[in-house]
Formats: structure tokens, sequence, C-alpha cells
């Protein structure tokens, strides 16, 4: 398989920040929307758009909450959007087209992880519904804003575990199978990501809107949780006892941290997701997964994850990146929200 999963040298780190790689790019007269925007990495990626002159909308199902965040963070407005509610992702839309303004930045970022089976109004498994199918819609139905732009980019936050689980194409909803932990829902769900990124870039990128996959690294102060589109604890499963376990957290429970192990401040895991949706260097490529601010070489004989430790490794793996796959989950994404 052909692919452009290489390196470029782009010069950051694992320790960059957001604004580390926003440094001289003045994004004064542009727009982003920025799902889950007003918690967790979302704040963060809000934050730095903002300082660099972005005019930021931020999406989230709590208003007010979200409202509540960003008091204070120039050039941001709030949308209400709901990624299990249908109707809530196309009004949302129609009310961004209905602004009038072009659309150069949109982040899909918000997103849960784990927990028990839980589907939405549809059936569909909750983790795919959300942290794919949701996002799936927002884009397809903001895609005048995108094109109007004349040079945009989309930017799904995804994961390392994407590893865990290809894509299940004879049950994707988890008819049977779903593990205790939700972890394969997960995997899945973070799989879809990069598979998006890469069949909209190949679609779009004559439109000028280019696809990336971004992996933020570790955050274990993140606001990522079972069942939360924005957030509002760790997942139940990983009680401190368990990060303990793995690395995560010291002996007295505050993060442990380490870049080069994934392990990272807000600021650093919002990073990545930023560095894709404006730097400079990824001019010529789009369609691919990005880790610690450049494009990640591909790891063609993966190890599976071990949730034991803290050696997760988070390098792209063949599945999440074949282009068929990724045609065929465009297909069947346009499927499902349909029905």
């Amino acid at each position: 398989m052909t692919h452009q999963q290489h390196p470029l040298g782009t010069g950051f780190t694992a320790a960059s920040t957001a604004d580390d790689v926003l440094k001289g790019i003045d994004l004064t007269g542009r727009n982003a929307v920025v799902t889950g925007g007003h918690a967790g990495l979302g704040l963060e990626i809000t934050r730095a758009l903002s300082r660099a002159g972005a005019a930021v909308t931020v999406a989230a199902r709590n208003p007010d909450r979200a409202a509540a965040a960003v008091t204070g963070i120039e050039r941001v407005d709030v949308g209400r959007l709901d990624l299990m509610d249908p109707a809530s992702i196309d009004a949302f839309a129609a009310g961004y087209l209905g602004s009038g303004r072009p659309l150069h930045f949109l982040l899909n970022n918000a997103g849960i992880m784990g927990g028990p089976l839980v589907r939405d109004a549809r059936g569909y498994e909750s983790q795919f519904a959300t942290n794919h199918l949701g996002h799936f819609q927002l884009t397809l139905g903001l895609l005048p804003a995108l094109r109007a732009a004349r040079g945009a980019r989309v930017v799904n936050t995804t994961s390392g575990g994407h590893r865990l689980s290809d894509i299940r194409w004879d049950d994707p909803h988890f008819t049977q199978d779903y593990d205790d932990l939700g972890m394969l829902g997960y995997g899945q769900s973070k799989t879809a990501n990069v598979l998006f990124a890469v069949e909209l870039d190949r679609r779009w990128a004559g439109d000028g809107i280019r696809g990336y996959a971004a992996h933020p690294g570790i955050v274990v102060t993140t606001n990522l949780g079972p069942f939360r589109v924005e957030g509002e604890a760790r997942p139940d499963f990983l009680g401190d006892d368990q990060l303990r376990a793995m690395g995560l957290l010291d002996a007295s429970g505050r993060p442990v941290l380490d870049p080069e192990r994934e392990m990272k401040t807000p600021q650093q895991g919002a990073s990545t997701p930023v560095f894709g949706a404006t730097s400079p260097l990824l001019a010529d490529i789009g369609g691919v997964y990005l880790k610690d601010n450049d494009v990640s070489p591909l790891d063609e004989e993966p190890l599976p994850i071990d949730f034991g430790t803290g050696e997760v490794s988070s390098e792209v793996v063949p599945h999440a990146i074949d282009p068929e796959s990724a045609q065929r989950l465009w297909a069947l994404s346009e499927r499902l929200i349909a029905g």
C-alpha cells in the first residue's frame, strides 16, 4: 500500500505547545468551529486559536456551561450541538451557514471514551455515533462554508487507541462482543476518525479542503469520559489506582508529565490538532495521521496495546489509512446518517 505517512521533520517535538506551533502565524479574519471547545483539550485549542487572531465558534451540548468556560476569551461565540442528536447537528450547521461566514478550520474534537454499552435513539453504539457519525454529519452540513473559505482544513481528534480495532464491518453497533470496558468500541471510533480524514482529503482536496487526523497524546487531566460529549470526569474504569499502575499518576495522585512517552499537559496535547489546522508545513499534504506535531510514521507490524503499563505505542497502523476502507466507511456513514 502506498501512503504518505512519512515524518516531515517539522522541527517541533512532543513537548511543543499549541502556542509554539502557532508562532508567527496570524489568523486574523479566519473562522474556526471547535466541537467541545470549552473543556479539556478543546478549551486549549480555543484559547490558542483566539490568541492567534481567529474567531472561534464553540459547539457544545450545554451552551450555558460552555459560555461560562470561555468567558474572557476574545472572538468566541457558542452554539448548541449534541453529536448524538441528528436534528441538533442539522440545526447547528444551518445556523452557521445562515451567518454567511466562511469556515477555515473545523476541529472535530469532542468525544467520549469507554464504559458500558449505550445506544442512541437510532440504536447506534454511542462511541461510533458520537465520535464519528456525529462529526461526519456535521462536516457534510458545513461543506458550503468550508468551500467558501477557499482554503480550509478539517481536523479529527483521534487516538493511538485506533490500534485496538478496525471497523467492525459486519457489526459496527456491537449487537454482540461488546467488551466490559468498551475499548473495542472506542478503538473502532478512533479508526473511523482517521479513515474519515483520508477519504475527505481525497474527495475534497480539489475544493481546497484538506483533512487530517490528529493524535494529541495522553492528557490525564482531560475531561474525556464515558457518555459525555463535553466530558466532566475521567472514564470510570480508569481509577487512580490503575492510572498509577500505568505510570500516569505519581504517588501523590498528580499527573506524570513525560511528553516523549505521550504524557502531556493540555497545552502540549492541543498542539497537534492546532498544527493540523494551521501549519503551512502541511500545505502540500493531507489525508494523514499526525502525532507530536508531525506526520506519523506507519507502524506496519503493530504489537497489541497493553493498558497495564504506561508504554502505549501510538503510531498509525495500516487498517486506519487503507484507502479502500476509507471509501467503504464513507459510503456506510452516508447510509447510517440517512437512516
